[in-house]
C-alpha cells in the first residue's frame, strides 16, 4: 500500500465537472493498494495518517496531527502509484492490486477513516477525476507499507 499525503489549504475532486468531495485544511492523500495488501494494511496506514504530526504548533514548529491542527482528509484511489518505469517508455501496473480487490481496500479506507477523521471526503473508485488543490508548504511525504 503506498500514500502520497499532501497537507493543504484547500483541495477538492472533481467528477464530469461536479465537485464530488472537498476540504479546506487538511491532507490529499492519493492512495494505491498492491497486490498484497489487505484490511490490515488499511488499518495500520489509517492509524499512521491520523497520528502524524505535520502542521505547525504556535510556535511553527511541525508538532500537530490533523485533528490537532482541526483539519479534514480527501482521499483518492490512485492505482498509478504503483508505476513500474524501469523498462521501455510506457508504465507497467503488474504490482497494482486487481481492480475487484483495490476498489474493496478503497470503499474500506473510506469507512475506517470515516471512524478515525472528524472531516472526510473522497473522489469515487475508477473515476476521471480532476483534483485541485493548494499543497501547504509544500509539505509531501510518501507512506509505503
Amino acid at each position: 500500500m503506498k500514500i502520497v499525503l499532501q497537507r493543504v489549504s484547500f483541495a477538492c475532486v472533481t467528477i464530469d465537472r461536479t465537485v464530488t468531495g472537498r476540504i479546506d485544511k487538511g491532507y490529499v492523500a492519493l492512495v494505491g493498494f498492491g497486490a498484497g495488501d489487505d484490511r490490515g494494511k488499511v488499518d495500520k496506514m489509517i492509524d499512521k495518517v491520523h497520528k502524524l504530526r505535520l502542521f505547525p504548533d504556535e510556535n511553527g514548529k511541525t508538532n500537530l496531527s490533523i485533528e490537532e491542527a482541526g483539519g479534514g482528509i480527501l482521499i483518492v484511489s490512485q492505482f498509478t502509484l504503483y508505476a513500474d518505469c524501469k523498462k521501455g517508455n510506457r508504465p507497467s501496473f503488474t504490482d497494482a492490486a486487481k481492480p475487484a480487490l483495490a476498489e474493496e481496500l478503497y470503499d474500506y479506507f473510506i469507512e475506517r477513516a470515516k471512524v478515525r477523521f472528524s472531516e472526510v471526503a473522497h473522489g469515487v473508485f475508477g473515476a476521471y477525476m480532476q483534483v485541485d488543490l493548494q499543497n501547504d508548504g509544500p509539505f509531501t511525504v510518501l507512506l509505503e507499507d
